[in-house]
């Protein structure tokens, strides 16, 4: 797959399906099995047989929730579809719940159907490259999937790719990306383990992480399988901690296994926080860069250009990143390079904000509140980097703790050693659940607060495809080929 691809959200094509009114049924009924097509809806459908009588089973009187919200389960029962059309009534009497249910959403879908003489007509979304699958199975009822030119000022849904489907989930919980947008799942999760291991450096603690995912890997306990989609995160997180612990010489601590390959975190703070400094600058930048593609891809150079998430905002980062270090370096031509390059950003940010306004004074006055704004979040967001320092110092400060309380008891007989080992195994129990949640917390934190806020400014919406399984598969515990886009 090229890499274009690869970082871009699953291509898709606005479709048709078209198909003689007496096999609509038969047709929907395949396309709720595939799993592949998101189909417009009628707003506020009004309930149909089959949803009025899935309400009077529940209970509930009113609008028909389960037939437009497409709920997974009704009393416990995932919505079924029979392969043809069955007698409501009895479903009624034998309270066959998931069967009501998937006719209830069959109804919706149906109501929104547009008829012209014999023939049906459905509108909606689905992955490019499953196409030319559907529609050949869709040929066998005498339906046809069309594909449609977009229709101006709409976006597509977004649908990430499933390569990186461990690592979706932390850009789906900030908000779906913008169909134009790219896909950031890969780069996220990546700045994610990386800053996790930085605050958990340590290659003792890392490696437990590791075999972590290594039992998720293998299923055992069985109790952990239903996390198995979560070993990345734990592979890459312990790998990322051991890299970082073999930095710091840190082996459960300062035991003194381990050399200091750079510096140790209690002996030299203020090297490390400074690194995590310049180490956020420079992800801030990364960020500021793929903003800029992203304002670029959403609305053209010109807002690109001039956007405090795009060129400018980068433009003005860079130069207070080359001031400081010259100021740092005293390189006097480097920071006065970098304080023209600064406010030759910030002015074009000006302009940017002040296109967007209504002009005039107010218009001023707006720019000016939020040309501040932009001044005071780049220095306070770059500065927030230095928590991966502060908790990594905290992380060493535990261990070191856990470590100097074992040996003081290690050498006091045969009661001693065997406080020395509770003192051991509990401590470091303890520290690496409680620097676990604070690490990982914290490098959430940054990821959304610092970085996602440079991509997105606006917020997409998901792809949300038609799946209702058939009864007859679902009772002999089969699956139909679902979709795999991507």
């Amino acid at each position: 797959m090229p890499w274009s691809e690869a970082v871009t959200p699953v291509r898709m094509r606005r479709v048709a399906v078209v198909v003689p009114h007496a096999a609509l049924r038969d047709t929907l009924v395949r396309i709720a099995e595939a799993g592949c097509i998101e189909l417009d809806q009628v707003e506020e459908a009004a309930p149909g047989p089959a949803a009025r009588r899935l309400q009077r089973l529940e209970g509930r009187p009113g609008s028909v929730l389960p037939a437009a919200a497409g709920v997974l389960s009704v009393a416990g029962q995932a919505p079924l579809l029979a392969a043809s059309a069955p007698d409501l009534d009895v479903l009624e009497r034998q309270g066959s719940l998931g069967l009501l249910a998937g006719e209830a959403q069959l109804e919706a879908r149906i109501q929104g159907a547009v008829l012209r003489g014999e023939v049906a007509a459905l509108a909606g979304w689905c992955p490019a490259g499953e196409v030319s699958r559907l529609a050949r199975r869709l040929a066998s009822t005498g339906g046809a999937l069309v594909p449609l030119r977009t229709p101006p000022g709409t976006d597509p849904p977004t649908l990430l790719r499933s390569q990186a489907a461990s690592f979706t989930p932390l850009v789906a919980t900030y908000g779906t990306p913008p169909y134009a947008d790219i896909d950031p799942s890969w780069a996220a999760g990546i700045t994610y383990v990386v800053m996790f291991g930085i605050m958990f450096g340590d290659v003792g603690h890392g490696a437990l992480l590791v075999l972590g995912a290594l039992a998720l890997r293998l299923g055992r306990p069985r109790s952990i399988a239903r996390f198995s989609r979560l070993r990345p995160f734990f592979a890459g997180a312990g790998l990322a901690a051991m890299f970082a612990g073999a930095a710091y010489g840190e082996f459960f601590g300062p035991t003194g296994v381990l050399p200091v390959l750079w510096l140790s975190p209690l002996q030299d703070p203020a090297r490390l926080l400074a690194a995590a400094v310049v180490f956020g600058a420079g992800l801030l930048a990364a960020a500021h860069a793929a903003g800029a593609v992203n304002r670029w891809r959403e609305g053209g150079p010109g807002k690109a250009l001039y956007a405090a998430s795009g060129c400018a905002g980068l433009l003005f980062f860079l130069g207070l990143g080359l001031t400081a270090a010259g100021l740092t370096l005293r390189h006097q031509a480097t920071a006065v390079l970098g304080a023209a390059l600064a406010l030759a950003g910030l002015a074009l940010v000006a302009v940017g904000l002040y296109r967007a306004t209504a002009g005039g004074f107010a218009g001023l006055a707006e720019t000016g509140v939020r040309m501040f704004d932009v001044v005071v979040r780049a220095g306070t967001n770059t500065v927030s980097f230095a928590r991966l320092a502060a908790f990594g110092l905290t992380h060493a400060a535990l261990a070191d703790l856990v470590w100097r309380g074992t040996v003081v008891l290690a050498g006091r007989g045969p009661a001693g050693t065997a406080g020395a080992v509770v003192v051991f195994v509990v401590g470091t129990t303890a520290s690496l659940a409680l620097e676990a949640l604070v690490a990982g917390v914290q490098a959430l934190r940054l990821e959304f607060y610092e970085i996602f806020s440079r991509l997105f400014e606006a917020e997409g919406r998901p792809f949300r495809p038609w799946h209702v399984p058939a009864a007859a598969a679902a009772e002999a515990e089969t699956e139909v080929a679902g979709c795999s886009p991507g």
